[in-house]
């Protein structure tokens, strides 16, 4: 006779317990926060590149995040080598941009493209349409013929015709891309 190679613990009724060995009380961490009582699930770093662990509760977790300074105790020099480091080894996450898996930090826009999107008032999830329309607005509204001898409106104007230039390349990249990459699909 053949050696029975199925358990017993499948399908239902379930004829034994489910991994339950014993009914003592589950040990729960209180949160390392002086004086909360709430259950400390959410590890968080003591000290840069250290293993020691507090752990806290998500209201003071938060809080930690907040006030965390990822690049304290650092000269700018290495603080800004440390940056380059990461962003290279943070830039295979950019491959997802084309499939659109990410939100506006997803890195699908670059640093310059952002700024010139502030510069244009816009939210950084703005298509093109509304780049182009936020242009027309504001070439109008400080134009120099519009705004005769007013330094400050010709300051904006050169800062509103850089902006949109920038977003404008970025978007001719971006269809140019496009068109390569369903030019180089299967038929």
């Amino acid at each position: 006779m053949a050696k029975q190679s199925r358990s017993n613990d499948w399908g239902f009724p379930r004829w034994r317990s489910y991994g339950d060995k014993g009914r003592g009380a589950a040990k729960v961490r209180l949160c390392d926060r002086e004086g909360c009582t709430e259950t400390g699930d959410r590890p968080a770093p003591k000290a840069p590149n250290s293993k020691d662990r507090w752990y806290f509760c998500e209201t003071h977790a938060a809080e930690y995040n907040r006030n965390w300074n990822y690049f304290a105790g650092l000269s700018p020099e290495e603080a800004a080598r440390r940056a380059t480091e990461e962003e290279l080894g943070n830039s295979g996450f950019r491959q997802s941009a084309q499939w659109k898996w990410g939100g506006p930090g997803d890195g699908s826009r670059s640093r310059d493209e952002m700024r010139a999107l502030d510069a244009l008032e816009l939210d950084s999830d703005a298509d093109f349409t509304a780049v182009k329309a936020a242009h027309r607005r504001l070439v109008k509204e400080t134009h120099p013929d519009a705004n005769p001898g007013d330094e400050q409106a010709a300051k904006r104007f050169k800062e509103v015709q850089a902006a949109y230039d920038v977003l404008r390349k970025a978007e001719e990249r971006r269809s140019e891309a496009v068109g390569q990459r369903e030019e180089s699909r299967p038929s």
